[in-house]
């Protein structure tokens, strides 16, 4: 990631972290609204032929013109930045891993083959937002004395990998950090299905199973070689750089969308 780029998303994550703080410590209660009475509001209703549309109140017009500003300045920032930054693009030329990228979640998906072995890959931009009000970068010292930027915040990820023949599945809970990805977990279901199903009930039944050990309790030697296993299957260093790049490109067309969803909405 380019200094530029960084120094951008700090900028954007503090406004957005001290705009959210004021909200959060302004004077509006809404547990303390006192409704008045049904037979009086429709009493009300039927004498003022005069009053505002339902929707319109006293605070939307000032509320739009503040979303307003936030969504020009986001998209401002970004103006002169390709539709695909180039990193994406990369990736993509790589022809390793689908993306799957669903607008409005915030949850992505990457999938590969690797044999008879089919690999998906989950993460959540919920783990950026949360860490907004952390310190999000470290500062390392590159070739030149230059200050290079590192990720500090941690995204937790999960792979799930399955067999053509369809018996059993294997899922890693892991943390990606700092360009590696750091296994917590590693579970095995006998039924494939069981284990990669994102269901709620699915979820219940995975509650009752065990999961293994944690994965630094188990003898050096195994972790290693389970390491190994892992890196083979293209979850390595590259793809560990590459998840928090793209929470944060997907994270910020988020928050426009959000932001012009909401205006959207208040305007209505």
């Amino acid at each position: 990631m380019s200094v530029l780029r960084a120094l951008r998303q700090v900028s954007a994550s503090s406004s957005r972290a001290v705009a959210r703080s004021a909200v959060r410590s302004g004077p509006l209660r809404l547990a303390t609204v006192q409704l008045a009475p049904r037979a009086s509001m429709t009493v009300a209703r039927a004498f003022s032929a005069s009053a505002c549309r339902f929707s319109e109140g006293s605070t939307d017009v000032v509320l739009s013109q503040k979303l307003a500003e936030e969504l020009k300045y986001e998209k401002e920032a970004v103006a002169d930045a390709p539709e695909e930054p180039e990193f994406l693009k990369t990736f993509k030329e790589q022809g390793i891993w689908e993306i799957q990228d669903v607008a409005g979640n915030d949850e992505v998906t990457l999938i590969r083959k690797f044999g008879n072995e089919t690999i998906r890959m989950m993460f959540s931009i919920a783990d950026i937002q949360s860490a907004e009000e952390e310190p999000e970068y470290e500062q390392e010292e590159g070739e030149g004395g230059e200050d290079q930027p590192l990720h500090s915040y941690p995204v937790r990820t999960s792979f799930s990998i399955t067999k053509g023949n369809g018996k059993g599945s294997i899922n890693i809970d892991t943390m990606c950090q700092e360009g590696a990805f750091i296994i917590d977990n590693m579970s095995y279901y006998p039924d494939a299905q069981l284990g990669t199903e994102l269901t709620a009930e699915a979820d219940w039944k995975r509650r009752g199973l065990y999961i293994g050990p944690q994965f630094d309790t188990l003898d050096v030697s195994v972790q290693e070689e389970i390491e190994k296993w892992v890196q083979e299957r293209g979850i390595d260093e590259s793809l560990a750089m590459f998840v928090p790049e793209y929470s944060e490109y997907k994270e910020q067309k988020e928050y426009v969308r959000w932001l012009d969803n909401v205006k959207n909405f208040v305007d209505a």
